[in-house]
């Protein structure tokens, strides 16, 4: 939100009366929720974590922990996505509870094989917990680049730095991910 000086404001402020704040809540919900909970399934596949994530990262905005927010619904969807990562990294800390995988949505239908379905089901498995293992920064750049489908240009814009440093990053990211996906192969035989 920007005041009349086109600044950066508090979404909740104690110089905001309580109705407005209330309202601009109200308004960024509705326009920024649906957005919010699709961005946190991707990344974990259970819509019940999703919405766990959606209600933490508004609960924040509410309680008013974001002292100024330039753009909302990018602020909103970063926090969406980091939140589903860390939630994937404290499970994968943890090791208490199995996280829940969904079938390839894309094999549906076309009469794929139940053995195709396991090794895409495991493939899913094995990234998220390698995505949960790297630098929360990598992680979204990879998330942001790879499952949400920006580019390059587009993720460098949210994160607030450089395509090259993006560019870098994914690569380094590829290539240890292509490294650690070598070795488990060689393990499985």
């Amino acid at each position: 939100m920007k005041d009349q000086k086109g600044q950066p404001v508090a979404i909740a402020s104690p110089t905001m009366p309580a109705v407005e704040t209330r309202q601009r809540l109200s308004d960024l919900f509705a326009m920024h929720h649906r957005r919010v909970l699709m961005a946190a399934y991707r990344i974990t596949s259970s819509m019940a974590d999703a919405e766990d994530v959606a209600q933490s990262v508004f609960l924040r905005l509410a309680a008013g922990d974001e002292l100024a927010v330039s753009n909302p619904g990018s602020y909103l969807y970063r926090a969406a996505i980091n939140g589903a990562l860390d939630l994937l990294r404290r499970r994968n800390a943890a090791k208490s509870e199995p996280l829940d995988f969904a079938a390839d949505v894309a094999s549906q239908g076309r009469g794929s094989r139940p053995e195709a379905e396991a090794a895409s089901s495991e493939l899913v498995q094995w990234l998220r917990v390698e995505l949960a293992e790297l630098s929360p920064r990598a992680a979204e750049m990879f998330t942001l680049r790879y499952v949400e489908e920006l580019d390059n240009r587009e993720v460098a814009a949210l994160m607030h730095t450089s395509q090259a440093v993006v560019a870098v990053t994914l690569h380094q990211v590829r290539s240890k991910l292509k490294k650690r996906l070598t070795e488990m192969e060689w393990g499985n035989r």
